[in-house]
């Protein structure tokens, strides 16, 4: 008997024309790994989210067609009902915490699930220990990392002991390193797990059967062998893909430069004698483990943060893209949104958009898109004041294959007109000028 069952699922979201899924039918068995891929806007988180009940209970929307799970009809069993059968690793760790600190957080699941008090404190340390991150005990949730934020999300999770465990780029804000643990932990716990996944190599290892969602359609439903013949053939993009060289181009007049940059959140302490720069006409990749403090070297960059110490030089203008852009969307319309940033200008502000396949979004309100489609938004609001130094924050994060590759293709384009990028990602595939390693302490010029 399958663990969940979707027969011919349709589901528009309220006051949006065209359906997100139309007529998804599947079956998902006991302790089977399912890769689910497809481009931005495909519809895959809404799946998930059917499966958690939350389509059609949290968001509203026109819901025909029929999702069981675990013997629960979705349309009559909410999602408290589903809790502890289901758990759910989303795409934004910020917007899934409840708890001040990481213990609390993992244990909350627990409680109101009624756990029995005396297995609660085990089964938390248990949970840490399985996603490498016991050292993470007694931290405030708000100054971790987003990557430390997915680590703690996955114990909260397999803290539960689900039948079913949904994970919507899971991830997206992941060292290498970090993201090899995240899911070989998920494997390794005895229940049937579906990862959304853009990060695509590690996910067809895992996989032993893989679904393609595409304008809301399975395209393709095979188990692993026959998936990688029809990715092949038919969306090569997605077939997993080696390392990019860095150039070692650049040279030119520095745009950017930090040195001896010190900085601490209470006492403890992220950086300390970081040293950085970033060239005209360079793209230059930031990346290093979660924690190491690449967003908050970024931030001070842009002049977002004072070091405690240190000298930041800035050439021009410098705009900066945060690493979870769709918190900070501030107008009903993605025009509008795009053209705050140059005085209310809507033609400027079509052209950005355009640059990015969104010219059809821009009567849109910001939150009927997709998680990747809000990402490339606010890349255009950040990009339409033509900055001399842009910097990306994990600009890749819910990015299909397709859209990276045409994204650093823009990115290298945007250089070469005599500006400056400055990317961090945990994407090794990002090509780059030159990419710099920030460790524990600092950051190494290379």
């Amino acid at each position: 008997m399958a663990l969940a069952r979707i027969e011919n699922l349709v589901f528009a979201y309220p006051g949006v024309q065209g359906a997100v899924l139309d007529g998804v039918s599947l079956e998902l068995a006991e302790e089977q790994t399912v890769a689910l891929l497809g481009p931005s806007g495909a519809g895959k988180s809404t799946l998930v989210r059917a499966l958690a009940g939350l389509v059609p209970h949290f968001h509203g929307g026109a819901f025909a067609g029929r999702v069981v799970v675990a013997g629960r009809d979705t349309r009559r069993a909410r999602p408290a009902d589903l809790a502890g059968t289901v758990a759910t690793v989303f795409q934004d760790p910020e917007d899934q915490i409840v708890m001040g600190l990481v213990e609390n957080e993992i244990a909350f699941g627990l409680e109101n699930t009624g756990t029995p008090s005396r297995e609660i404190w085990p089964r938390v340390e248990e949970a840490l220990v399985s996603v490498d991150a016991l050292h993470l005990l007694g931290r405030r949730t708000a100054e971790l990392s987003g990557g430390e934020l997915q680590r703690v999300c996955l114990a909260a999770a397999l803290a539960l002991r689900p039948g079913l465990l949904l994970l919507d780029e899971p991830t997206s804000q992941l060292d290498p390193a970090g993201a090899e643990a995240f899911l070989a932990a998920a494997e390794q716990h005895r229940s049937a797990v579906l990862i959304s996944e853009q990060r695509i190599a590690r996910a067809l290892e895992l996989a032993e059967r893989v679904l393609f969602l595409e304008a809301g359609r399975l395209a393709l439903d095979a188990d692993r062998l026959q998936a990688l013949e029809w990715l092949e053939r038919e969306r090569p993009a997605y077939l997993p893909r080696g390392e990019a060289m860095s150039l070692g181009t650049g040279g030119g007049e520095p745009l950017l430069t930090l040195d001896g940059i010190e900085f601490a959140f209470g006492a403890v302490p992220v950086l300390e004698g970081a040293s950085l720069r970033v060239c005209r006409g360079e793209v230059v990749v930031l990346e290093g483990p979660n924690g190491s403090g690449k967003t908050t070297l970024a931030k001070i960059a842009a002049g977002l943060l004072a070091p405690a110490a240190g000298e930041v030089t800035r050439l021009g203008r410098v705009a900066y893209l945060s690493q979870d852009p769709g918190r900070y969307l501030a107008r009903d319309r993605a025009d509008e949104e795009v053209a705050l940033a140059v005085g209310g200008d809507r033609d400027r502000a079509l052209r950005a958009l355009a640059a990015f396949d969104l010219e059809w979004a821009a009567a849109r309100h910001p939150r009927d898109l997709s998680s990747g489609e809000r990402e490339r938004l606010a890349l255009a609001a950040v990009v339409v004041g033509d900055a001399d130094v842009l910097i990306l924050d994990e600009p890749t994060r819910g990015v299909d294959p397709e859209r990276k590759a045409r994204l650093a293709t823009w990115v290298r384009a945007y250089a070469d007109t005599g500006r400056a990028v400055l990317v961090v990602t945990h994407d090794r595939s990002f090509p780059a000028d030159r990419r710099v390693a920030l460790g524990t302490k600092e950051v190494a010029l290379v």
